[in-house]
């Protein structure tokens, strides 16, 4: 289950593919108390990451969602997503930096679209912890292709 829920996340988010269940008819309310909160593994994040699964994808809407906590300093590693993925940062600092671009930073409020295909890293700044909602697409059942991890250098901009 807990690879199943991280091989989808963005940078974090967050669940594997759409599922054979029919939407519900009404509105589904899903208590903060209730939705399963997990550490960000190793293989794809430097630091401490707590990730939540909000909603996983299904046949009436293709993409997931997660609330991912990053400490100082933590980040995800490099990936892709095959259609695309949408960051809400709600709360804290935070960097993101696309392949053979500059870093930049990112604060509450701010809205991040991070396109299919484009590889890209996003964490909180050295000196502040960022939150942040992340709404991944999701094609095929794979939301994301992790990469290799951003080394110490290159969060530092060096």
């Amino acid at each position: 289950m807990f690879k199943r829920l991280m091989g989808c996340l963005t940078c974090a988010a967050i669940a594997h593919g759409a599922s054979a269940e029919p939407a519900p008819a009404g509105q589904k309310i899903s208590l903060a108390q209730e939705l399963t909160t997990m550490d960000g593994p190793a293989e794809t994040f430097t630091g401490a990451v707590r990730v939540t699964l909000a909603f996983a994808a299904t046949p009436a809407m293709n993409a997931s969602g997660g609330i991912v906590q990053f400490q100082p300093g933590a980040r995800s590693a490099w990936h892709t997503h095959p259609a695309g993925q949408q960051l809400i940062v709600t709360e804290g600092v935070g960097l993101t930096q696309e392949w053979g671009k500059p870093i930049q930073q990112i604060r509450a409020g701010d809205v991040v679209w991070c396109p299919p295909g484009v590889k890209h890293w996003h964490g909180a700044a050295p000196g502040s912890a960022m939150t942040h909602i992340a709404i991944t697409g999701v094609v095929a059942g794979k939301a994301v292709d992790w990469l290799e991890k951003v080394s110490d250098a290159q969060y530092l901009g060096r």
